[in-house]
């Protein structure tokens, strides 16, 4: 049975300030995000995800959440760009402000077909690369177990791959589901007469965030 577990990664620098963060503006981890990705070691250090592979985003706060859960998994990192965030383009490492002077506000409910900025992707094309990025995993890792530490925008995208949400369409929009920060959501392949299905087992699990509070 094919078992994919999205992991969104800690607390980041871009998540606080007004930073648009592509692989320039992404300064990592907060310290908050480290001491985030450090408890969800600790909880997969007890065996509960039997992993045969480890994909991440090559982006800075996916990577060092990767670099500091690997351990737990026993498995090498697999860098893997086509899991990584939507495209900024060449609003990456301006101030939000500077880039909505610039640009203007994306608004991917009403103008889902227009990018964040010269270079960058629009929703469309975003959910594209996330269904095929998923296709291709699961294609290629049949009958395994994989984590994926990715970006809360790609596990919304999971939703419309996996739920046949409308992606590319007049009325093509983003769904939110605001994924915590190193929350797991858990997608498995199983048989439903006869025909396989993606299920989900479970998201937005975090609760290695409540202990010890």
């Amino acid at each position: 049975m094919t078992q994919l577990y999205l992991i969104r990664h800690g607390e980041a620098f871009v998540n606080v300030e007004p930073i648009i963060g592509g692989m320039q503006g992404d300064k990592g981890l907060t310290p908050r995000g480290v001491a985030q990705a450090e408890r969800l070691r600790d909880r997969l250090a007890m065996g509960e995800i039997k992993a045969d592979l480890l994909l991440a985003s090559p982006l800075p706060r996916a990577r060092q959440t990767a670099e500091i859960i690997a351990p737990a998994l026993h498995l090498p990192i697999s860098w893997d760009a086509e899991v990584q965030e939507i495209g900024v383009g060449e609003a990456d490492g301006m101030t939000a402000d500077e880039a909505w002077s610039k640009y203007g506000q994306p608004n991917f409910v009403d103008s889902p077909f227009l990018p964040i900025a010269p270079g960058g992707e629009d929703w469309g094309q975003f959910t594209l690369r996330v269904g095929r990025a998923l296709d291709r995993i699961s294609r290629q890792h049949e009958g395994k177990t994989v984590v994926i530490v990715c970006h809360g925008g790609f596990i919304d995208g999971s939703f419309q791959y996996f739920l046949s949400l409308p992606t590319i369409s007049p009325f093509c929009q983003r769904y939110e589901f605001y994924p915590l920060n190193t929350s797991i959501t858990h997608w498995e392949k199983v048989s439903r007469r006869g025909h396989l299905r993606w299920q989900l087992i479970s998201y937005n699990d975090a609760h290695h965030l409540l202990e010890n509070k």
